[in-house]
């Protein structure tokens, strides 16, 4: 953990919170090519991204299924050897990932690279933004929004309720000169972040869940994930066909267990069971985070499973997930 991180102290509510996310990486592709070659392999517009914006997206294998979920933006104009893009992934898949993709850059000029930079969760109230903005200038507030500020990129990041929430990417440098911001914020735990993540329905995949999931089972369809009219990228017949087709009858779900004693780490890719028709799993887990206390999950199901089921995680009398809408509908 950066020693900013550990300079601000843990305080009780009144404070923006601050959770350093040591889970995740940011890449960056560079060269006169790395937009149009990111074009061709993600399922986002990467080309029309506009500078002021971030996005979702997702990488597939020829088959459709999901390898990698990351969130993207585009860097500051600069010369072609510098940085055109960036990429907000999973650590644990990071290294597969930009290995996997530097495979197919051929003759194109680009070069990606994991970068030092370092990710951070800030969540605040609408009166605490205002404390925050006093230091760091002004914030997005629309989702998916962002600026370049001199603390650091920040990227404004869906929420469930009405709290503001940022991916804060800085370097170690923009941190050495962050120090006004130690003074209002408070040290939170990842878990709590993602917590977030988890209520807002972000889908994260890991390494656990990798060549599961296509897009539109984990919902990435609904939240600007994926474009329908960019053309080809790896599984964009799979990924098109059931969009246009109509076919999505699996979709992915919030809810919680009050269950003090999982592992969240552990949970990714378990099974959900529906008791009231004991037998073969009738979905898993995506993602998984404990804070205060209670369980959080995001699992991908059968569409007829949510409104009767009897959820259960693991097994058919395994502990009971209790479905919560998510803020964005996943009926068809």
């Amino acid at each position: 953990m950066h020693a900013f991180y550990s300079s601000i102290p843990v305080r009780a509510e009144g404070c923006a919170s601050c959770a350093p996310l040591e889970d995740f990486l940011v890449f960056s592709a560079a060269g006169a090519d790395a937009l149009t070659f990111l074009h061709g392999q993600l399922t986002q517009d990467v080309t029309g991204l506009p500078t002021d914006a971030a996005r979702l997206a997702g990488y597939c294998t020829a088959k459709g299924r999901l390898l990698a979920t990351l969130v993207m933006w585009r860097a500051a104009t600069g010369a072609d050897d510098e940085p055109q893009l960036y990429g907000l992934v999973r650590q644990d898949l990071s290294q597969a990932l930009l290995k996997r993709l530097s495979m197919f850059v051929l003759r194109a000029k680009v070069k990606l690279a994991a970068t030092a930079l370092n990710v951070a969760g800030v969540q605040a109230t609408p009166e605490q933004a205002a404390a925050l903005e006093a230091a760091t200038g002004a914030l997005p507030r629309a989702a998916w929004q962002r600026v370049d500020l001199p603390s650091g990129t920040w990227i404004a990041a869906p929420s469930a309720n009405e709290r503001l929430r940022w991916w804060w990417i800085a370097s170690d440098e923009q941190l050495e000169h962050s120090a006004a911001l130690v003074a209002i914020l408070s040290l939170a735990p990842a878990a709590h972040w993602t917590a977030g993540d988890l209520a807002a329905g972000i889908p994260w995949i890991a390494t656990a869940t990798q060549d599961v999931f296509i897009p539109q089972t984990v919902n990435l369809d609904l939240i600007q994930g994926v474009s329908f009219t960019k053309g080809c990228y790896p599984g964009q017949e799979v990924v098109a066909r059931s969009h246009y087709r109509g076919t999505v009858k699996r979709r992915m779900a919030f809810g919680t267990l009050e269950d003090a004693s999982l592992d969240n780490a552990a949970l990714a890719g378990v099974d959900v069971f529906d008791a009231t028709q004991p037998g073969e799993p009738i979905g898993r887990v995506v993602d998984a985070a404990r804070d205060a206390g209670i369980a959080s999950v995001l699992f991908e199901t059968t569409l007829a499973a949510l409104p009767e089921g009897d959820l259960r995680l693991g097994a058919v009398d395994g502990p009971s997930i209790k479905a919560t809408p998510l803020p964005y509908s996943i009926n068809p």
